[in-house]
């Protein structure tokens, strides 16, 4: 029943391990399965997305942007005709290793790898060191090798290829990997729109209005056209693809998104506050291994960089400050 350019289950390129089929579900069903209950899929309840610490129930977590990441890439394969499962577990993993204080953390690690590779005594030091930090390749990690207490999820390649491409240079070899990709940029364009006009940065008036017009007034609507212009743009085709004038219309809308919001005064007010954390953090437990869970030395073979970005990079939002606070603020005396 599926398109001939689906990933189809028994075709799968398999898992790292060997495991028995299962009489009811497919290899794609256990492996979104697997991601769903795994801890660290838990902790993106409390992980940012856009905003830090906002005040109010109603903001965007790292969890709810997985959750409608996974409604619309699984809309737009249902259309396609294309493997729902494949779609939504690639959908649920992908950003399973995003930092506290979301691109802000993740920008905060990766500068303190960067000074850590550019000093030549401290490169020597840790020759085993990453160079770069990137939340998907993180992501990739965490289900290889982080979780299930060092064996990982065990899941099928096209998931895990899937979960490395849905950002950066590498494409996804599969359709359902290239959906994910997509509905990834969908899904934040329009809720951080939300989000940011729930916080007063903008009002729906100073959208742009010529992406406005192509795309539509709310956020419904422009999800609507999006996900329906790559519906009909890639039917029948061996690619996931847009027209050229909605693709441009998103574009231009990503674009004011970054100057009016990721970039604005008001959304970026705490970024030093939790660049300044995330980073003295790392730092103190790269000096005090022993201070972290041992688990984490065990699954970087003993590598003590890789090992406190694993812990620092799997914290909570509230984790990191109660760490912060243990480690950097004097405690108040008690009589």
């Amino acid at each position: 029943m599926l398109s001939p350019f689906a990933a189809f289950s028994d075709r799968t390129r398999g898992r790292e391990r060997t495991r028995p089929q299962d009489p009811y579900r497919t290899d794609y069903q256990r492996d979104r399965e697997r991601i769903l209950h795994c801890k660290s899929f838990r902790r993106l309840m409390h992980k940012t997305q856009v905003f830090i610490a906002p005040e109010g129930d109603h903001y965007r977590t790292r969890m709810t942007h997985t959750l409608e990441v996974a409604q619309i890439a699984r809309s737009i394969a249902r259309s396609l005709g294309l493997n729902e499962d494949l779609t939504e577990a690639i959908a649920l993993g992908h950003d399973l290793g995003h930092t506290p204080f979301g691109h802000t953390g993740e920008s905060a690690l990766d500068a303190c790898l960067q000074r850590l590779g550019a000093d030549t005594r401290t490169a020597a030091r840790y020759p085993g060191a990453p160079a770069r930090y990137r939340h998907a390749v993180q992501s990739l990690r965490v289900v290889e090798r982080l979780e299930y207490g060092g064996k990982g999820l065990n899941l099928c390649w096209e998931t895990r290829d899937g979960i490395l491409g849905h950002s950066g240079q590498h494409i996804p070899q599969t359709l359902e990997g290239q959906i994910v990709r997509t509905a990834d940029r969908i899904a934040y364009i329009n809720h951080d729109i939300d989000d940011a006009e729930r916080a007063g940065v903008l009002t729906e008036e100073q959208l742009p209005p010529d992406a406005c017009a192509v795309l539509g007034h709310t956020s419904n609507e422009r999800i609507t056209t999006l996900v329906h212009d790559m519906t009909e743009s890639s039917a029948g085709q061996p690619e996931i693809c847009m027209s050229p004038a909605i693709e441009r219309a998103m574009l231009d809308l990503r674009s004011f998104l970054f100057h009016e919001v990721y970039e604005s005064p008001r959304a970026k007010a705490d970024e030093p506050k939790a660049e300044r954390l995330v980073e003295e953090l790392f730092t103190w437990y790269l000096e005090h291994p022993a201070e972290m869970p041992p688990e984490y030395l065990e699954q970087a073979d003993g590598e003590p960089v890789q090992a406190t970005v694993d812990f620092v990079a799997g914290m909570t939002d509230r984790y990191a400050l109660r760490e912060y606070r243990r480690i950097f603020v004097p405690a108040s005396w008690s009589l």
